[in-house]
């Protein structure tokens, strides 16, 4: 099934919890559409978050669960899954993240260790929950980092507020 992993983690390193009043559909059209507008895309780290590692680069690779695989979420991949999403609204998104570090030192650019996310996205009516799994990697970016700059994107550019705030867990 398109946007499930069957084998999503049952331990989570990071747990957000967001209200919204927009429709889950129009939030997972635009996720996706986010997370192919990053893909292979240049970031410094003060884009993302404070830097850990000074002169910085950061590259982003997005996947899209489906069962026991993940998609890249290129062109062809996100127009699969709006058709999809044109039929059914999902109840979750799972996804790969794959966050590439290069260090740039007069002009020459050095590949550092990666850092590999699954992040599950649950969509209820007013509620929206992110778990996030660090697979491996030195996490240079935090868990709740990543989830930030993902929901900040969401908001970006919107007339509305696509996620209110965080809600705080008890």
């Amino acid at each position: 099934m398109i946007g499930v992993s069957e084998n999503f983690p049952k331990k989570i390193h990071r747990f957000e919890r967001y209200e919204t009043t927009v429709a889950t559909k129009k939030i997972q059209k635009k996720l996706v559409q986010i997370l192919e507008k990053i893909n292979r895309k240049t970031f410094s780290f003060e884009e993302i978050t404070h830097p850990t590692i000074p002169n910085c680069k950061i590259i982003f690779e997005t996947g899209l669960a489906e069962e026991k695989t993940f998609n890249y979420i290129d062109e062809v991949e996100k127009i699969r899954f709006l058709k999809a999403l044109k039929k059914e609204t999902f109840n979750l998104l799972d996804f790969f993240i794959s966050i590439r570090y290069y260090r740039i030192q007069e002009k020459k650019s050095t590949p550092l260790n990666f850092d590999y996310y699954l992040i599950r996205i649950i969509f209820d009516k007013k509620t929206i929950e992110a778990k996030v799994f660090h697979e491996r990697g030195p996490r240079y970016i935090s868990p709740e980092d990543l989830i930030t700059f993902i929901i900040n994107d969401l908001n970006k550019n919107s007339t509305k507020k696509v996620i209110k705030s965080k809600m705080k867990i008890i």
